[in-house]
């Protein structure tokens, strides 16, 4: 019976959170409640919040997955081999890219992600250390290889981070839209040319 119930209640959560994305989907973040989640599971209120003790823990939950699945791309692109540059360029386009379509072009999910942000939920804080711990393991690798020049390789992720916010941010992509300002692109090139090994930088100039 252990063995059981070991198996039933991890899936059990993860039909929870599948339900609960689905509804922030349809209904909306702050219409959809936990009785709505437990009317669609056929079980009562009383069972979700045997899996998961608030509301909020489940908005937790469900970000959380989300936010997962851009750690686990990022994270492969880091680890792959290859020129640094390119991989930098990749893993941070590839983040705007997937935020952009998760929550900029959802506007219920991004009521959620909004919401999740002023909060300062701790799933969204630890989002950003994952994140930037990527960008850090691929300049580490382009500072050994002497294609850049990072004395500071912790600083220099976070300041890459902080350059790229506009185009990691749900909130500062949505409303960046038509806005003056550098182009992804070109804000990519100039972190790129930043890292550089002066070296190199004079070469490319």
């Amino acid at each position: 019976m252990t063995l059981v119930s070991e198996h039933i209640e991890p899936d059990t959560r993860e039909r929870i959170l599948v339900v609960a994305e689905r509804l922030f989907r349809e209904i909306g973040y702050q219409k959809t409640t936990v009785a709505d989640i437990a009317k669609v599971l056929r079980m009562s209120p009383a069972n979700v919040y045997r899996f998961f003790d608030s509301k909020k823990a489940i908005h937790e939950g469900v970000a959380r997955s989300l936010m997962g699945g851009v750690e686990d791309v990022a994270q492969a692109i880091a680890a792959r081999p290859g020129p640094a540059a390119a991989r930098l360029r990749e893993l941070v386009i590839t983040i705007h890219r997937m935020n952009s379509e998760r929550y900029v072009g959802d506007s219920k999910l991004h009521e959620m992600v909004e919401v999740a942000m002023e909060e300062s939920w701790e799933v969204c804080v630890a989002h950003m250390h994952r994140l930037t711990e990527f960008i850090a393991m691929v300049i580490a690798d382009g500072t050994a290889s002497g294609e850049f020049e990072a004395a500071d390789v912790p600083l220099a992720a976070i300041c890459t981070c902080t350059a790229m916010m506009r185009f990691f941010h749900p909130q500062m992509i949505a409303q960046g839209i038509n806005k003056p300002g550098p182009s992804l692109d070109q804000m990519v090139d100039f972190i790129l040319a930043g890292l550089s090994a002066r070296g190199e930088a004079g070469k490319a100039a």
